[in-house]
């Protein structure tokens, strides 16, 4: 194992028991619940949208290590961001778990899922919390639900 692989299973694994904006807002403007029923991964987005900015964002659920850390690392890098920035980055990760070579020098912890593209079946379990993502600030206020196929 090279001392990279080492450090990100250290990230993740970081992220993974003291997550990062765990839990729930009383005013959260809107809600995205989704599942991934390959693995079982379930996640509910909380995300608080002010005048285009992410002011805030939570998620509760519960899955594998990597969509956790993945949940907790999205919700940390997009507050404080413009939506069209939350979006930008959900693409900039679509492009990381296709294998393409992606900086998010916005925030570096997400660069330690990049060997998840290496394991297919793995992937949802990292995509389900940017996508959920995706979902909250495309279809706005509300609750969304959804699976991802």
């Amino acid at each position: 194992m090279s001392h990279l692989d080492d450090l990100y299973r250290r990230v993740i694994m970081d992220h993974y028991k003291t997550p990062r904006n765990r839990g729930t807002m009383d005013d959260g403007s809107v809600t995205v619940n989704l599942n991934n029923p390959t693995c079982g991964d379930r996640i509910s987005l909380q995300l608080q949208i002010e005048d285009g900015i992410v002011k805030n964002a939570k998620f509760s659920g519960e899955g594998c290590s990597i969509s956790m850390s993945s949940a907790s690392m999205m919700t940390d890098a997009v507050k404080g961001k413009t939506t069209e920035e939350a979006l930008s980055m959900a693409e900039k990760f679509s492009s990381l778990m296709k294998g393409e070579d992606v900086n998010f020098d916005e925030y570096e912890d997400i660069e330690a899922l990049s060997g998840v593209n290496k394991f297919p079946a793995r992937i949802k379990c990292a995509t389900l919390a940017w996508n959920a993502l995706r979902k909250g600030v495309e279809n706005g206020q509300g609750q969304h639900e959804g699976i991802e196929q």
